[in-house]
């Protein structure tokens, strides 16, 4: 029997996932399974999605979906704002969502909302934009077969807004930069990322990990939305991402050193990614392969290696 396609195993994904919520435990753990389960399709492991989504739907206690309580406005600026971060709303705000993306092309939605919550891209440690990346490229990839993409991208876009937190001020700096020196600058900063990531080796391996998929999956949105708005992307990045070092990886370096001679390839950390099936590795993996068959630096693959160790010692 042939592999499902990207598209079938994205369906059946989204379609068993449609009913789970968007955390899980008693510690507020976000729910990763819609955004691994796209990282495994992505990279053409599909026939590993039905089953990787059975061991981790019997593993976690994922909280139920909450239901829409009260119809919130997108065309009055007061209401909406004050419902950023009021989590007992994010079923208010993905039935919202969900609205704008049935009624309006959804580049047009995310073009409208990306400039609002771009400032809480380090809310929950990056999981709303990153959730939002992976249903972005899920919708792109789709074609006409769309529901499930556009509810995921509600998803998304409503879990961002409801666990939204402003981060620091960052509107200084170079703001007249040019649109393409923002994804290069995406770039840099994603690998030199990955390179304190490779060398910091932190006691919890999980955390540090979104300070390389954060700015991958900015990245990754930025080229769907107008140009203007990339630089003042690449600038809240960038402060995300270094109290995300400042937090879990104090005191270390953004440095290059150089790969040992037997150092795995990206796609070779990905397999190992998938046997180990944690979500946090598979999604990193995942951007070391993207980033690095782009932009060869071997930081991506030697973050990948590490976290893949890392996180399955701590998993034992």
């Amino acid at each position: 029997m042939a592999a499902p396609t990207y598209n079938d195993a994205m369906a059946e994904a989204l379609e068993r996932l449609s009913t789970v919520g968007y955390e899980h435990g008693t510690r507020t753990l976000v729910n990763h399974a819609p955004m691994a389960a796209e990282a495994l399709a992505h990279m053409g492991y599909t026939e590993a999605v039905s089953p990787w989504l059975d061991r981790t739907l019997t593993r976690h206690a994922y909280h139920e979906a909450p239901e829409p309580r009260w119809r919130l406005s997108p065309d009055d600026p007061a209401e909406w704002r004050a419902a950023l971060g009021d989590f007992s709303r994010v079923g208010d705000w993905t039935a919202l969502f969900a609205r704008r993306l049935e009624e309006e092309p959804w580049r047009d939605v995310l073009a409208l909302w990306w400039p609002r919550l771009i400032p809480g891209v380090l809310s929950m440690l990056g999981h709303g934009v990153i959730r939002t990346a992976h249903a972005v490229r899920a919708l792109e990839r789709a074609g006409e077969e769309d529901r499930l993409q556009r509810g995921e991208l509600a998803h998304g876009l409503g879990y961002w807004a409801a666990r939204y937190q402003a981060g620091p001020d960052a509107t200084g700096g170079a703001a007249t930069e040019e649109a393409g020196d923002a994804m290069e600058a995406l770039d840099r900063l994603t690998a030199d990322n990955a390179g304190v990531y490779a060398t910091a080796r932190p006691r919890f391996p999980v955390p540090l990990v979104h300070a390389v998929t954060t700015p991958a999956a900015v990245r990754l949105v930025s080229a769907y939305v107008p140009a203007r708005q990339r630089w003042p992307s690449y600038l809240a990045t960038a402060e995300a991402t270094r109290v995300m070092r400042s937090t879990f990886a104090a005191g270390s370096a953004i440095t290059r050193p150089e790969p040992p001679a037997d150092a795995p390839s990206a796609a070779e950390a990905f397999a190992t990614a998938v046997e180990i099936g944690d979500e946090h590795a598979i999604k990193l993996a995942e951007v070391a392969v993207r980033l690095d068959s782009r932009a060869p630096d071997h930081r991506y693959a030697a973050a990948s290696h590490t976290a893949n160790r890392a996180i399955a010692r701590f998993r034992r």
